[in-house]
């Protein structure tokens, strides 16, 4: 299934050799030209660093300026990126999802865009948050990029029932312990 995820994000991270392009990365490449020259600011998440390798080349070649991290990133240097970043320098962040899952605070962006998708819809959610912190100033967008009739596709969908079933079993406000009952709580402390 990996194998089929990676086609679905550029043919490169399947075939060796492969020399073409990808219908998936010019459209994000598109998107990323219209986003940067209307001055928005945006954080590039995709699960295979691999992939990132590649858009940091389509980038470089765009002459969009960029910062990166995955998950080699010394605790340091995340740091001075993330100020860099929310400083106003370079225009888009590569992050790889298990990376930028938590602990960064990235009110920098404006956009974030999931290049790939990912099984639990939480972990993508937890990568958005990183733009929805405490003195975000602007209206967040959201972007997934889904290759039509693929896998990912069916990812999404698993992802959109996932949804559901959560929101079915925890409405807004509630939470895992005000959705118990009495004997469910009294069975925790039962030794």
């Amino acid at each position: 299934m990996t194998r089929l995820r990676q086609i679905c994000c550029h043919p490169a991270l399947f075939f060796a050799d492969y020399q073409g392009g990808s219908g998936k990365a010019e459209t994000l490449m598109e998107l990323l030209a219209d986003a940067v020259s209307a001055g928005h600011r945006v954080l590039l998440f995709s699960q295979f660093t691999s992939m990132l390798s590649l858009l940091k080349e389509e980038l470089a070649a765009a002459k969009i300026s960029y910062h990166y991290l995955d998950g080699t990133t010394e605790s340091r240097e995340r740091l001075m990126l993330v100020n860099s970043f929310n400083a106003g320098e370079k225009e888009v962040f590569l992050i790889s999802l298990k990376a930028g899952g938590t602990g960064l605070n990235l009110t920098g962006a404006d956009m974030v865009i999931h290049y790939d998708p990912w099984w639990n819809p939480a972990v993508e959610e937890q990568a958005a948050d990183r733009a929805y912190r405490m003195g975000q100033q602007n209206t967040v967008q959201v972007f997934k990029m889904i290759t039509k009739d693929t896998i990912e596709e069916k990812i999404y969908d698993l992802q959109q029932k996932k949804k559901e079933l959560i929101q079915a079993v925890i409405r807004p406000g509630e939470n895992f312990l005000t959705k118990m009952s009495q004997e469910e709580i009294r069975a925790l402390f039962d030794i």
